[in-house]
């Protein structure tokens, strides 16, 4: 998400609660997740909730994956997650409280030909979960993975394009007959947010059209 974005989610946010904060924010970056941590709690005083999401996909086979490339993407899939369970978990443990969410993918449950690269970064990040969930669990803190299959967002878009398989055909891969939809997610995420999932921790929540379980 663009700053100019952000800015505009912010403004349609603010007119349902004027609560709400925008900040610029790079996970790969300490410094922008100090920054964060410190506007957030100057705002709001606590954090209940930190849904790690951010995230870049990039399919291609093993031998044309540069070194470059790798580390952009896990700097942004893995270090970006590891950094703010660093900097967000003491925070919430100052309340004995709190829920993480962390996007996986069932990329990080499956083995997919030209997926190395982001099966790695998403793998880890599911095994991060259950270990930050296994130190955390006798403090308050929850912490659960979230592992979607193709949802119709500009991730679909670049995997048509990089798979040369039509919308139509990704929709078949699913015994649902479709890809999800954002609001689906979203709706998960706000179940793992809540107190309705207040016996959930170290999970793995797979919200995939039955692409893992029934293929």
């Amino acid at each position: 998400m663009s700053e100019d974005e952000g800015n505009k989610v912010l403004q349609e946010i603010k007119e349902i609660n004027k609560d709400a904060l925008f900040v610029k924010h790079d996970v790969s970056k300490e410094e922008d997740w100090k920054n964060v941590v410190s506007e957030t709690t100057k705002t709001f005083d606590k954090i209940d909730v930190l849904f790690n999401n951010a995230g870049i996909y990039i399919i291609k086979p093993i031998p044309e994956i540069d070194l470059d490339t790798w580390n952009k993407l896990m700097g942004i899939n893995v270090t970006g997650v590891f950094l703010g369970l660093k900097h967000v978990l003491p925070v919430m443990e100052k309340n004995n409280t709190g829920s993480v969410i962390n996007a996986s993918s069932i990329a990080g449950l499956r083995g997919s030909a030209g997926h190395l690269l982001y099966g790695a970064s998403k793998g880890a990040v599911r095994v991060m979960t259950k270990d930050a969930a296994a130190e955390y669990a006798g403090k308050g803190i929850r912490i659960n993975s979230i592992h979607p299959g193709y949802i119709t967002t500009a991730m679909a878009d670049y995997a048509s394009e990089a798979t040369k398989l039509s919308k139509k055909e990704l929709d078949a891969t699913y015994p649902l007959g479709r890809m999800g939809d954002p609001k689906e997610v979203s709706k998960l995420v706000l179940f793992l947010a809540s107190d309705d999932s207040s016996f959930s921790t170290g999970a793995e929540f797979v919200i995939d059209g039955g692409a893992t379980n029934i293929l």
